[in-house]
């Protein structure tokens, strides 16, 4: 579905954007005064292709879950088995993400793209869960349940967790497509059940190892730059850790232009899948609200893949990660808020949807110094 996909993302549409311009310097607040919120509006209304844009809900998160091999030379103080187990959390509505996700009114649906266990479907088929261990494909792509809700599961397995990148590809080149599918095709299920902005989660013991590999190849930047401390891991394996990003860049060569095959290279199934998410949100002309690290490696590849597919994505926040920084340096956006954060889930880019929402208000519903009749300066 890449090709496709890719065939459909255009532009932000300029005679939109325009009018939002306009509209913002005529509404009653001083010009500039809400700061990086107007900018902002007239992406969205570009993106939208109308002034003022409609509102970015109801909202949805995709948390894609993911092994990695690279786990097995101990970059992670969390056993592997804590992926399938947060899953299990998620899906039991235990986490953070599903906190937030009641105090906001956003749906969350986890897609076991790579998770090394087995996953059963849901006992409750009142939420039908596609039972596959295969990815998903454009004409099989799992529906909404009775309610018009999204699926709580997506099994698409593209394999069970990734090789070690340090050693070998981390996915093949036709691995990495089915996992972009997967996002594709996941993006399109939550459209298709109503949402109009989609926030990107995910989950997988290791995968800030593949994210700063990622980041690290896209941008050039050096893996000690890029390579932080994830769930929290001591100086040692810190080190580590480095080495091991610098190996896989260093054995792989992974070329930039080849979005593709960087992350078959040194990515993960969520990583790939991520791409696929944000590509099919921008051809669907949706904002896709970005979380993390992970996410904005991910990021990076589907800018790589198709410039145009930058006007959809919104940096929910900054990571405290270090590469969460370089990436959006490199991407050229903005975080909404910083609050020292470095969960993943989808929890950071979830807590920032207000501020979109609200960005979007302001067009909607503030008036203009003519139509409230109020001096202008």
């Amino acid at each position: 579905m890449l090709d496709q996909i890719i065939g459909q993302i255009r532009p932000l549409d300029a005679a939109a954007m325009a009018a939002a311009r306009d509209r913002q310097a005529r509404l009653t607040k001083p010009p500039g005064s809400l700061g990086v919120l107007e900018e902002l509006s007239i992406r969205l209304a570009g993106l939208a292709g109308t002034c003022p844009p409609p509102l970015p809900e109801p909202v949805a998160v995709a948390v894609f879950a993911g092994d990695h091999g690279v786990h097995a030379r101990g970059v992670s103080p969390w056993p592997q088995e804590v992926t399938a187990q947060m899953v299990a959390n998620f899906l039991s509505g235990g986490a953070v993400i599903n906190a937030f996700a009641r105090q906001l009114g956003a749906t969350v649906t986890v897609v076991d793209v790579g998770v090394a266990t087995v996953l059963d479907p849901l006992p409750d088929r009142d939420e039908p869960v596609p039972d596959r261990n295969e990815p998903l494909s454009d004409q099989d792509e799992p529906a909404p349940d009775r309610d018009g809700r999204p699926p709580r599961l997506i099994i698409a397995k593209v394999r069970a967790g990734t090789r070690d990148l340090s050693v070998e590809p981390a996915l093949t080149r036709t691995e990495t497509l089915a996992a972009i599918d997967a996002g594709i095709a996941t993006a399109r299920t939550l459209l298709d059940a109503g949402a109009r902005a989609l926030v990107t989660g995910d989950m997988g013991i290791g995968n800030t190892t593949p994210a700063a590999a990622l980041i690290a190849a896209f941008t050039g930047a050096d893996p000690a730059e890029v390579t932080g401390r994830g769930t929290g891991i001591d100086d040692a394996t810190l080190a580590r850790k480095t080495e091991l990003v610098g190996a896989a860049l260093a054995r792989h060569r992974p070329d930039p232009g080849d979005p593709v095959g960087v992350l078959a290279a040194v990515g993960g199934c969520e990583h790939a899948a991520l791409t696929g998410f944000m590509l099919a949100a921008a051809a669907s002309r949706v904002p896709v609200i970005l979380d993390g690290v992970i996410a904005l490696s991910a990021a990076l590849a589907a800018v790589a893949l198709c410039p145009d597919a930058r006007g959809a994505m919104v940096a929910g926040h900054l990571s405290v990660e270090p590469g969460a920084s370089v990436a959006l340096a490199h991407l050229g956006l903005e975080p909404l808020i910083s609050l020292g954060m470095r969960l993943g889930e989808g929890t950071g880019a979830l807590l920032a949807t207000p501020i979109v929402a609200g960005a979007v208000r302001v067009l909607q519903d503030v008036a203009t110094f003519d139509s409230a009749g109020v001096s202008e300066k």
